[in-house]
């Protein structure tokens, strides 16, 4: 399925995602990411799926939303892989304008420094870059980037795309102990982040099991020194570690939107208990599904979470 939702965000309200990129097609490989290892690792852009198809998918998941009282307060591209990888990202974009909802992309910003990328994203309303670090070396750990990238144009191209974004350009930091949580490389990135003003800054730690373990959560005290230095600067400053709670939407065949919305969002053990109780649903259904080895089951911080059996998870 191209289109999934509504799911609730902790920036973004209630969100019809869009996933416009296959599994687990990435310019990176970070150690922290929800949907484990990169598999396509990748930096060509090129068409995945008919940009026709992505937009009727959505437009569907649009009607039903609304035909089931839900809300949707924005259509969001964040997909199983880095979604600017799609050469059709802007048309498919311009062909959800129409409908009179605000448009998102959260993206890892790696293919900023492409002249196409930016222009494309001109188009959205809303897009969330990622800087979990200025130091080449600490990038290189935490987010395992395709070989023939390069950090500073990168970061050239990000603060280029700020200086003509007209949308809400916000920016996420995630935090690992032992890795981008000292003074120093902290104060490096809102040095950075100064430069670029966006207009929410987010600071975050893993809440859903990571690819590898060696993603761990930065400490309290931590996150207490990130946000003291951010907040310094000119720009606003916010904690993204809260739970965004059980309110998924099922809004067709529930095994169907269940295997959607955890091919890129892994959800919660109560959040799929009250997703099947809304749903019409039962817990025979997830014992099926874990079965036939479509959803597995993982533990991270003492809480049990299901997702879509992707193939990088399977190890």
């Amino acid at each position: 399925m191209k289109a999934y939702g509504p799911v609730p965000s902790r920036r973004l309200g209630f969100s019809t995602g869009i996933n416009n990129i296959p599994p687990k097609t990435c310019s990176y490989s970070c150690i922290y990411c929800q949907l484990g290892i990169t598999t396509n690792l990748q930096v060509d852009r090129r068409s995945f799926y008919e940009a026709a198809e992505v937009v009727q998918e959505t437009e569907r998941k649009v009607v039903q939303a609304s035909r089931k009282g839900k809300k949707i307060d924005y259509l969001t591209f964040v997909p199983d892989g880095e979604p600017t990888l799609d050469i059709s990202l802007g048309r498919e974009i311009s062909l959800l304008k129409p409908l009179g909802i605000s448009v998102a992309v959260i993206s890892n910003a790696s293919l900023m420094w492409h002249a196409d990328v930016r222009e494309e994203l001109q188009q959205a309303d809303w897009v969330s870059l990622k800087v979990d670090a200025v130091s080449g070396n600490i990038w290189r750990r935490i987010d395992r980037p395709h070989k023939s990238l390069k950090l500073a144009d990168i970061l050239e191209g990000i603060l280029e795309f700020s200086h003509s974004f007209q949308g809400k350009l916000v920016t996420e930091t995630m935090l690992l102990q032992g890795l981008n949580g000292e003074s120093g490389e902290l104060q490096k990135i809102a040095g950075f982040l100064a430069e670029l003003r966006p207009d929410i800054a987010y600071l975050s730690v893993p809440t859903r099991p990571p690819a590898l373990r060696a993603a761990i959560p930065a400490s309290e005290q931590v996150l207490n020194m990130a946000f003291h230095i951010f907040s310094k600067q000119s720009f606003r400053t916010e904690l993204l570690i809260s739970y965004e709670g059980n309110a998924f939407a099922s809004t067709a065949k529930a095994e169907d939107d269940l295997l959607a919305i955890t091919s890129v969002h892994p959800m919660r053990e109560e959040a799929v208990v009250e997703f099947l109780k809304q749903a019409g649903g039962s817990w025979q259904d997830i014992k099926k599904l874990l079965s036939a080895g479509s959803l597995i089951e993982l533990e991270y911080e003492g809480k049990k979470f299901y997702m879509r059996n992707l193939p990088g998870r399977r190890s």
